[in-house]
């Protein structure tokens, strides 16, 4: 059975995809177009019935439906590729720092500055929420550029960390809210794997190596 990958183009799905790609695996993209509420029929709750993205379809069969836990068992299921760090202060760290950026970056900062309205009664005025957002991405970044210090990933080689990481980078890139100078260095040097590369072609953000 072909693995088969639901996601939506510049979303944090895009982590997930590097990842895909950098461990060569072959696997069916499905697309998500949230702006339509794709993800909100019946065919797709069914599949996964947070109606989220990404969502994985393993070659087994078996439904994987957030950032981490996809991330996780691509690092645990091609453990050759040495996605996963082997040694358990290294794993911890990992799970620590892809924790902060999904749920807190991505779930606290970057939720208020893309849908401020489920944080706000009918009506409310949505730019402070945005800039509150803002403010906790850059907090979160900051927080971020300190966990990679001098390294060029944030464990001793890429991992799957960097995929969450890029993510929230490339989100802030599009907005144009500065990155921290490690977090910088890393987003581009993120840009020049040719994986990163390939993704990012193809989900239409080729204006990023003109």
């Amino acid at each position: 059975m072909t693995m088969r990958f639901y996601m939506t183009p510049g979303s944090c799905s895009t982590g997930i995809h590097l990842l895909l790609e950098e461990l060569e695996l072959v696997f069916e993209v499905y697309l998500v177009d949230l702006m339509k509420g794709e993800n909100r029929t019946p065919e797709y709750l069914a599949l996964n019935p947070k109606g989220t993205v990404p969502t994985l379809v393993t070659d087994s069969g078996r439904i994987l439906t957030d950032f981490m836990s996809i991330a996780w068992w691509l690092g645990r299921a091609f453990s050759r590729s040495r996605l996963m760090p082997l040694e358990l202060t290294s794993e911890l760290k990992a799970l620590e720092v892809m924790n902060y950026a999904v749920n807190v970056v991505h779930g606290q900062g970057y939720t208020r500055v893309f849908t401020p309205q489920i944080y706000l009664p009918a009506g409310g005025d949505a730019e402070p929420i945005i800039q509150q957002g803002k403010q906790m991405v850059s907090t979160g970044l900051a927080w971020l550029e300190r966990c990679l210090g001098q390294s060029e990933y944030l464990l001793e080689q890429f991992s799957i960390v960097d995929g969450a990481l890029f993510y929230v980078e490339f989100w802030a890139d599009r907005i144009g809210l500065p990155l921290p100078q490690a977090c910088a260095a890393h987003y581009q040097r993120m840009l020049q794997r040719p994986a990163v590369r390939r993704v990012l072609l193809e989900e239409g953000y080729s204006s990023l190596y003109r």
